[in-house]
């Protein structure tokens, strides 16, 4: 009973509560409805309103197009509050545009001050809220015209529309409300339009102003009109003279409006009165010396990140080319400026690409956001920093270093005398005779005086420019060329700046730059980018002249101031090397080194085609071979560099002994010499005299690269297979490999062809003929390396231009085509040449960028560039299509066959071995000196056998005939036959014996260099037998 009881309170109380929670319940959505309603109320209210308010808007605005009656500022003051009460961007965005062409239809009407829209602003209850009403109007103003496009039609006549809204009412100029008695309320109105100004500042009106020149401006062809870009600029600078040129609006002028690319160039072109507006408030000038404050200059840096940077610079630097007197007054801090904002761009540019870089056109790989919107506009900017390195600035910045009038002597200068080559001693000379008289009769030549201070204000001054030139340099990456070419147009500035380098510290110049080199200062690092600011731009100058103008037009430099110069540089090169300073060099002194070393070089690279320095000019005199060779033994860095950079520096014969002595190196850790312990493996090869080229191809083309490194044995077999008599102690293998070669490299083959005039040996360009022919090239390559290998000399002479791509020379940065042409077709390089100094239109010839070719008796075109048939060659393209021309003869055309040719060779000669050679040195290398042999030289290396001594009448006699009857032909001759060599009397020895009978021709043995020589009864008869012997070309017949 009382268990029912209890079930039956519990079950009543549950009801209760859910009755509880359905009446709660049913409140919260009688009151959730009743608040969605008032919402909906609310909203649909307000929709009814804006659409009532809209269409008075429009009825308003519609009434006013009718024309029926002039609006006063009142109504539209009060059409404008309801417009803005409801404003939307989207949907109201026509009804904005009739509002602002309804203000400035009032602002136009005449003598009714109550039309007037400004009229408010002097009313007592209106004026405050005038001022709220016209900033927000503006504001919408300056919101529209971030969104809008000047390339689009109607969107620039918004872009007007907005514009001319912000001019009227940002200065009182306009206003007709301020004609006659309301002068006097000027004061007032100006301070409410600095008002105005101040709130559109605030919210980022220069902003807005960047975004529209960037999208009317950044681009090939700009979008903006003459008035556009008119209103927009003075705009931009009403702040800045109302706020009487502030730092602060400075600051926001040169980062939203002078980083604009290409800015002032638009001016120019499109409203030239602006400049002037600029320049009668000497705006320039402020801005530099607001830059030139370091902290403001960083800070603007950083705000604007590189690309911006870059496109400041270039508008400077182009106010800087109009503004020639403020430009001489502060050079100083205009170079300073360039300089900071150089180095802020340099710490981004990359070497390299990689994940964190982007590409710049200007700066190469850059390790920070690329702006590539700005792309388009970067020909007009490169045209704008194309004027730091033009003319007129370089006159102006380096007045100091161009008003210096050099020497002038008007004593001939004596020729000093100079042993040359027999083929070219009577062109050299005249052309000597030529030069000095010609640079003499102008100025003394530039030599180290010293007697500057070096801390003076004036060498401080040229020192900046060169910082700021080197700096642009190494930052504008991808237009490197062009500065070097624009430094270098003036044929005076690198004669006076070596003569102004020349006059520095107490003695001149080598010592006070190597002691900048130890001194870690400021002042020492402006003096080394002086001097490397004129290595770059003298190497690059000698680089672009051709032999006609440097050897006999002699531009810029006079050819004995290239001695001294070349002097100069061997000497501060040596001293960097053999001081120790390159073998810890980072940064700044390695690129120093780097740059010295090149100009250098390409000086005595030149040098080497063409002599103009005097004998033994490039040796160190205060270098002892001996010590050198210590060091090398030793492993010394310091050695191994000098070898590396500058080889000429030892005379010539002490490194063909460094190189023979690399290769016996060689020999010994490969086990290619014989020991008392162990025998060098032998290969064995049989040759048909009547096959020997194609058994020799066969047997040899297949060994591996130590077998022909090693002993090679031939045997000869004829025809009928029966063995020649003879054993080879590398005499047959000799006889074997000079003939092999002879065969190789004759014309009649088509392997190789020989120049007009020396007749000296290239790779034939139709070659392709033969089967096989990229295999034949690399065995031919193996061959003539082997033959440098075992020091068997072989009558070759290549071409000079090939030479060079032996050594590896033509990808070098410096190498130029054009230079090495002669050595290939002296005729074909001076009809390029004269083309190069036609005065005329080059078009005017009909030539384009192709070369036709007779090829086997077809006209075969080849074109230099991608469709160059079709490509005329120009004036502006003429430069290009002799280098064109040039690379495609002596490179394209031959460029599979020396490839394969020197891939052989390398397989035998190591490239860093013959990097010690120049390119005639190597020729000498190859095939011997042709100097006069040293007959006395010869005697003290001889060693006699069978009864002959040095005072026996028979020897007594050979070498009167050597000395007196023979020719230096005959001499060359009966060396050969005999088998000695420049490398045998390096090694010690060559041997006369006596044979018997006394009426037989003498014979020889090459494989022992040993002459076996009868005991003839009259010199008469060894004369005669000696001569018949080498006439015969039989090598005096094996023995």
């Amino acid at each position: 009973m009382f268990s029912a009881s209890q079930s039956s309170k519990a079950q009543f109380l549950d009801k209760a509560r859910q009755a509880r929670e359905e009446r709660r319940e049913l409140k919260e959505r009688e009151r959730a409805a009743v608040q969605i309603q008032a919402l909906i109320r609310r909203f649909l209210c307000r929709c009814r309103l804006q659409r009532e308010i809209r269409r008075e808007v429009e009825d308003f605005f519609g009434a006013n197009e009718s024309g029926s009656s002039k609006r006063s500022a009142l109504s539209i003051f009060r059409i404008a509050r309801k417009l803005l009460f409801v404003f939307n961007h989207k949907e109201d965005k026509e009804r904005f545009e009739k509002l602002c062409r309804c203000i400035l239809n009032s602002m136009d009407v005449e003598n009714e001050p109550k039309v007037w829209y400004v009229s408010l602003a002097l009313s007592k209850d209106l004026t405050l809220l005038w001022i709220k009403q016209i900033k927000d109007i503006l504001w919408f103003c300056c919101e529209f015209l971030k969104q809008l496009k000047p390339d689009i039609l109607q969107d620039s006549r918004l872009v007007n529309l907005h514009l001319t809204m912000l001019v009227t009412f940002t200065d009182t100029s306009t206003w007709k409300i301020l004609r006659g008695k309301g002068e006097t309320l000027r004061p007032a109105m100006n301070h409410i339009c600095a008002n105005i100004m101040g709130h559109l500042n605030q919210k980022g009106f220069y902003s807005v102003l960047q975004i529209l020149l960037t999208n009317g401006l950044a681009r090939s062809r700009p979008s903006l009109s003459k008035g556009s870009l008119t209103a927009i600029f003075s705009l931009a600078l009403r702040p800045v003279i109302a706020a009487q040129f502030s730092d602060n609006l400075l600051r926001s002028f040169l980062i939203h409006i002078m980083s604009v690319p290409a800015i002032m160039t638009h001016l120019t072109t499109l409203t030239p009165e602006r400049l002037a507006v600029i320049e009668s408030h000497d705006l320039f000038r402020k801005f530099i010396l607001f830059l030139s404050r370091e902290a403001q200059c960083r800070d603007v840096c950083v705000c604007l990140e590189g690309s911006h940077t870059l496109c400041l610079l270039g508008n400077l630097v182009y106010l800087g080319s109009l503004n020639d007197k403020v430009l001489e007054e502060e050079t100083a801090h205009f170079v300073g400026v360039l300089i900071h904002m150089l180095s802020y761009c340099q710490k981004y540019v990359s070497q390299k690409k990689s994940n964190l870089t982007h590409w710049h056109p200007v700066l190469g790989w850059f390790s920070q956001t690329v702006d590539y919107g700005l792309n388009e506009s970067m020909p007009l900017l490169t045209k704008q920093l194309q004027h730091l390195w033009g003319v007129h600035m370089i006159r102006i910045l380096f007045s100091d270093v161009l008003s210096k009038k050099l020497l002038e002597n008007q004593e001939i200068a004596q020729l000093p005398t100079q042993p040359v080559s027999p083929q070219n001693s009577l062109p050299m000379k005249n052309l000597f005779k030529r030069a000095f008289q010609k640079s003499a009769s102008v100025r003394n030549i530039l030599k180290p005086v010293g007697g500057k201070r070096v801390d003076s204000a004036e060498v401080q001054k040229v020192c900046s420019i060169c910082v700021l030139y080197q700096t642009t340099l190494t930052t504008l990456t991808q237009i490197r060329l062009q500065i070097l070419t624009g430094l270098t147009y003036l044929d005076d500035l690198l004669p006076k700046l070596w003569a102004f380098i020349c006059e520095l510290g107490p003695q001149g110049g080598l010592k006070l730059f190597l002691e900048c080199l130890n001194n870690d200062t400021e002042e020492s690092k402006r003096l080394l980018a002086m001097l490397m600011l004129f290595c770059d731009c003298s190497r690059h100058l000698i680089t672009i002249l051709d032999d006609i103008e440097v050897y006999e037009e002699q531009i810029s430099f006079k050819l004995e101031e290239l001695v001294t110069i070349s002097s100069f540089l061997n000497s501060f090169v040596f001293k960097m090397i053999w001081d120790g300073i390159v073998e810890n060099a980072r940064g700044e002194t390695l690129e120093l080194f780097h740059s010295v070393h090149g100009w250098l070089m390409v000086l005595y690279e030149r040098d080497c085609r063409r002599r103009f320095a005097p004998e033994d000019h490039w040796l160190r005199k205060d270098l002892k071979p001996s010590v050198l060779f210590q060091e090398l033994d030793k492993d010394r860095k310091r050695a191994q560099l000098l070898l590396q950079y500058i080889p000429h520096v030892i005379p010539h014969k002490n490194r063909v002994l460094l190189f023979r002595n690399m290769v016996t190196k060689e020999k010994e850790k490969l086990g290619l010499v014989e020991t008392s312990s162990a025998s060098p493996h032998v290969t064995h090869i049989t040759i048909r005299r009547s096959r020997m080229l194609e058994d020799g191809y066969e047997q040899l083309r297949q060994l591996s690269q130590n077998a022909m490194k090693g002993v090679i044995r031939v045997k000869f077999v004829n025809d009928l297979g029966v063995d020649e008599a003879g054993i080879d102690q590398d005499g047959v293998f000799k006889e074997f490999l000079e003939e092999i070669i002879k065969k190789v490299f004759d014309p009649a083959l088509n392997l190789f062809k020989t120049t007009s005039g020396d007749e000296r040996l290239y790779p034939s360009p139709t070659s392709y003929i033969h089967e096989n022919y990229l295999q034949l090239f690399e065995f031919v390559g193996k061959m003539l390396g082997k033959a440098v290998y075992e020091g068997i000399v072989v009558d070759v002479p290549f071409a000079s231009f090939f030479l060079s791509q032996l050594l590896g020379h033509h990808h070098s940065v410096f190498y130029s085509s054009v230079d090495e042409l002669p050595s290939l077709d002296s005729e074909f390089y001076k009809n390029l040449t004269s083309i190069k100094r036609y005065d005329g239109d080059i078009s005017d010839l009909g030539l384009t960028l192709s070369y036709d070719e007779d090829v086997m008796g077809q006209l075969v075109c080849h074109e230099l560039v991608p469709g160059g048939k079709t490509i005329p060659v120009t004036n502006e393209n003429k430069i290009s299509y002799i280098h064109l021309m040039a690379h495609f003869r002596m490179h394209t055309q031959i460029k599979s066959q020396t490839a394969a040719l020197i891939s052989g060779f390398r397989s035998i000669i190591k490239p860093e071995w013959i990097r010690m050679f120049s390119a005639p040195e190597l020729q000498r290398l190859i095939s011997g000196d042709n100097a006069e042999i040293d007959l006395e030289d010869l005697k003290k290396h001889t060693v006699y056998y069978g009864g002959f001594h040095g005072s026996h009448r028979v020897i007594i006699w050979l070498w009167d005939i050597l000395a007196n009857d023979f020719s230096p032909e005959e001499r060359a001759m009966f060396l050969k036959d005999t088998g000695d060599t420049l490398g045998s009397v390096l090694r010690g020895f060559f041997t006369i014996r006596k044979k018997e009978p006394g009426g037989r021709l003498p014979t020889s043995s090459t494989c022992f260099n040993l002459l076996k020589l009868p005991n003839y009864s009259k010199k008469s008869i060894l004369r005669e037998k000696l001569r018949y012997a080498i006439s015969m070309n039989t090598g005096f017949e094996l023995s």
